[in-house]
């Protein structure tokens, strides 16, 4: 398919949350047409559809019929109660959603064609992320279905594959440690360092090289550490320090016992 009839789509974003924001952007900039924007909240559909030249709604009961993709971005338990409703009139059409952890096969028995599209990265509307890297895990649930989404990728990033929705699941859950609970770990240090009167930028030096081993060592060689030496006296000094926030302590005891069993194996 010619890259200007991919750009030339018309595409309804059901959903403005952090996902939906910066992906209907992304799309909007490479030149789809969004035409259509819905969100429960009329400020989040309303502020989405101004930056992507879209008309906006927040019934699910006006969502246009004509479009020639539909990309849902809800909560996980909000698609799963609102399907019916999303899809009725529209069941010819091209419906994804762009969740890791939900399978491809919720569309079945409700529409003909149907897919996922699953950008993985951690998006937030306060900050726009470039796309051009960011991988992007297609299915289909036909070999046409899979090639327009994987074109409709590739117009985005250089990072486009096909996963399975149990390789997504996969995915997601490695996303988990990777991201949402290094990030809460970054929470817990900031809050440390508060009780101190320190600043938590005194750790983002350290914060970026962590990162930036990773690109050349495998995790597993790049930890360093009391917990990997099993230096006691370090270790047992922390624990007395969390003794007022035994979840935090407990927290620090097992990923230093988790740290060096796996320096083990």
């Amino acid at each position: 398919m010619a890259r200007r009839s991919i750009e030339d789509t018309s595409i309804v974003m059901v959903g403005a949350g952090n996902l939906a924001t910066n992906l209907a952007k992304a799309l909007y900039r490479k030149g789809f047409r969004i035409v259509q924007v819905y969100s429960r909240t009329r400020e989040s559909a309303q502020g989405l559809a101004q930056v992507v030249e879209a008309e906006y709604t927040t019934d699910l009961t006006e969502l246009v019929k004509d479009a020639k993709l539909y990309i849902v971005s809800l909560k996980d338990a909000v698609l799963v109660q609102l399907l019916p409703d999303i899809v009725a009139g529209k069941e010819k059409a091209l419906w994804v959603h762009t969740a890791g952890s939900i399978p491809m096969s919720i569309w079945e028995g409700h529409v003909e064609r149907y897919g996922v599209f699953y950008p993985m990265q951690t998006f937030s509307k306060q900050r726009e992320v470039n796309f051009s890297h960011i991988p992007i895990f297609v299915e289909g649930s036909s070999a046409e279905n899979t090639q327009f989404l994987k074109e409709v990728a590739a117009a985005l990033s250089v990072k486009v594959f096909e996963a399975s929705s149990e390789q997504r699941k996969s995915l997601h859950l490695s996303a988990i440690f990777a991201c949402n609970f290094t990030n809460h770990m970054y929470a817990l240090a900031d809050k440390l360092l508060k009780k101190y009167d320190l600043p938590f930028d005194v750790m983002l030096p350290l914060i970026d090289e962590t990162a930036r081993k990773v690109h050349e060592l495998e995790p597993k060689a790049a930890q360093t550490g009391p917990a990997i030496r099993f230096d006691e006296n370090v270790i047992n000094g922390h624990l007395q320090m969390l003794a007022d926030e035994p979840r935090v302590q407990e927290l620090y005891r097992l990923i230093s016992e988790s740290i060096h069993q796996s320096s083990k194996e």
